[in-house]
């Protein structure tokens, strides 16, 4: 009767971690499609909107049509580069988080967390290094910071899911 229960148990734990596996990857997954949708409309600002990033109107008051057009020309020639690796990158968590995660692929699980930790290491310190010109904190950077505790919550469940026997 005991052994029983003790396989019972062990069952009962297993499609628990199974499924911390599948929600964690599920989770990180829908970061990266936010990564996507973030960079995507990056993107579009860029051509439709105020020529500047989410959540920036103007640089010091000058709109983009204020600035000269080699200097105008050159901001959207980084925005541009910048969404495409913001959505490449979200791309790249999404696929090795869906397909590879969620097939407890280990080495899917430690690139997709590196992917995303290197971009948001390297981009998020600049916007707290000066105010050389203001943001719209929430809109700027809220979307960016709340798929990234998405990805954490993932993350953090997926690894429980990925070490089982």
């Amino acid at each position: 009767m005991a052994t029983q229960q003790s396989i019972a148990d062990e069952q009962q734990e297993q499609t628990e971690l199974g499924s911390q596996l599948r929600n964690g990857s599920l989770l990180m997954a829908l970061a990266g499609v936010a990564f996507i949708g973030y960079g995507l409309v990056f993107l579009v600002l860029n051509f439709v909107g105020s020529g500047f990033e989410l959540g920036v109107s103007t640089l010091d008051g000058m709109t983009k049509a204020d600035l000269s057009p080699t200097v105008a020309y050159y901001i959207s020639h980084l925005h541009v580069a910048t969404a495409a690796f913001i959505i490449s990158t979200g791309i790249a968590v999404t696929a090795l988080s869906w397909y590879g995660v969620r097939q407890r692929l280990t080495w899917a699980w430690a690139t997709a967390v590196v992917a995303a930790v290197v971009g948001l290491a390297l981009a998020l310190p600049m916007h707290y290094t000066a105010d050389a010109f203001s943001h719209d904190w929430i809109t700027h950077l809220g979307p960016i910071y709340l798929a990234t505790i998405v990805f954490v919550g993932g993350v953090v469940m997926a690894y429980r899911g990925l070490n089982t026997t």
